[in-house]
């Protein structure tokens, strides 16, 4: 099974889904020269949000623990620990902060 993301020229094959180790991150980077922070949960669900942390600059989300508050699963930026949603991109600590998310699908290896 591959994990793809649905970009602007279609569905881009980003790797392996054994490659994702369910609770961590893995960076992509994209045709357009942007990073995609790619995530397995525990339960074997995939997300993919962009990997640059808005407060910093730094590409460094795909780094970031995973949790759930609410119900909602998120991923805690490793530098200030700003919390964002996994499925909206809304920053947990800050509703005026946002970062992008993707369509993200497993697919059969051919």
């Amino acid at each position: 099974m591959t994990v793809e993301l649905e970009v602007a020229e279609g569905w881009l094959t980003v790797c392996e889904l054994s490659a994702l180790t369910p609770g961590r991150g893995v960076a992509a980077l994209l045709p357009d020269g942007s990073q995609a922070a790619v995530f397995a949960d525990r339960s074997g669900r995939t997300y993919a949000i962009g990997n640059r942390d808005p407060f910093t600059g730094a590409q460094v989300l795909s780094r970031g623990l995973l949790g759930r508050a609410q119900g909602r699963p998120f991923v805690a930026s490793p530098l200030l620990k700003q919390r964002f949603d996994l499925e909206s991109g809304r920053c947990l600590d800050d509703e005026e902060v946002a970062v992008r998310t993707y369509r993200v699908r497993t697919a059969a290896t051919s």
